[in-house]
């Protein structure tokens, strides 16, 4: 009876251990942890009392993902969760055994994550974001706001995986919506700073912002810069909005990760990635900074205020 506490304690199963991967930093990523371990939570995963969750953070430099990922194999971790294209391609590069869930904007088939939406096949699936094919409305909100608007700078990160189909997007659509395009490119801080500094003495009309993760950690600095130039901007999430840019509009998020968590939680109990339907979004958010209109002395339309989901005064 003495050894029995022993026994038993050395009996009880390993506590399971989720690896989250992420292409962004801490500090951007808090607000929407909280829907992810809710979502957890719905499948009766307690993170610290049934689970462990380690984190991972690539702070916007992607070329630390493809370590981290093959820390997290070597751990061994029994599921992945890769914020971003970036991180889930690290993932995906570094295993084909464990589960892997991710949050993007690209189109998982065309990146090559799943082979299809229905049927994901292998060790992966997740939630997409559709970030690129909402380019277009976000142009349609631009006309709104600044209606004489022609000359547009659109802001991307060249080696991301979700540029070059967000670009086309764009692409196709500002012919429609009357706009002439200049491309900024930046990888770095110092690029950003630089592609922002190009547009001196060719200041664009708007400015449309890439989803990039990088961008999304220098998200502050980009709002700074385009505070300077005076004109509208908008961008693809509300991180953007909430931190002092003028317009929002995509996915809602916290939303995404809160299936996330669901679906981490079915894989715990045995569910398998291949037979796991990759999750499209349903809700969306249009979100308008008041405060930073004002600054810049631009008029919300009527119509486009009472269509917002948020906003910010």
């Amino acid at each position: 009876m003495a050894t029995w506490p022993l026994t038993a304690r050395a009996q009880q199963p390993a506590m399971p251990v989720i690896g989250f991967m992420s292409a962004r930093s801490l500090k951007d990523t808090v607000q929407v942890l909280g829907a992810f371990h809710k979502g957890l939570g719905e499948g009766g995963f307690v993170s610290g009392h049934n689970v462990n969750v380690e984190y991972r953070w690539a702070d916007g430099q992607y070329e630390r993902l493809p370590a981290m990922a093959a820390e997290l194999v070597r751990r061994p971790v029994d599921v992945i969760v890769a914020q971003a294209p970036p991180a889930a391609l690290a993932a995906k590069a570094a295993t084909t055994s464990i589960p892997i869930v991710f949050v993007v904007g690209v189109d998982p088939v065309a990146a090559g994550l799943v082979g299809s939406f229905n049927k994901p096949g292998g060790n992966a699936t997740g939630m997409t974001l559709i970030t690129g094919p909402l380019a277009q409305k976000r142009l349609e909100l631009l006309r709104e706001i600044a209606p004489k608007a022609v000359n547009l700078a659109m802001l991307a990160n060249p080696i991301s995986p979700d540029a070059a189909p967000e670009i086309r997007d764009v692409q196709a659509s500002v012919q429609a919506t009357g706009f002439q395009l200049k491309m900024l490119n930046a990888t770095t801080p110092s690029e950003l700073n630089a592609a922002f500094a190009s547009l001196s003495g060719q200041q664009p009309d708007a400015l449309l912002v890439g989803s990039d993760p990088f961008f999304i950690v220098r998200r502050e600095e980009i709002i700074a810069l385009a505070a300077r130039l005076g004109v509208p901007a908008i961008y693809p999430f509300r991180d953007f909005a909430d931190s002092g840019g003028l317009i929002s509009y995509g996915t809602n998020i916290p939303n995404a990760y809160r299936q996330a968590g669901i679906y981490v939680g079915r894989i715990l109990k045995g569910a398998k990635p291949a037979e796991l339907p990759v999750v499209q979004p349903t809700q969306f958010e249009l979100v308008i900074n008041l405060k930073t209109a004002k600054v810049l002395g631009i008029n919300i339309p009527p119509m486009l205020h009472a269509r917002s989901d948020e906003v910010i005064e």
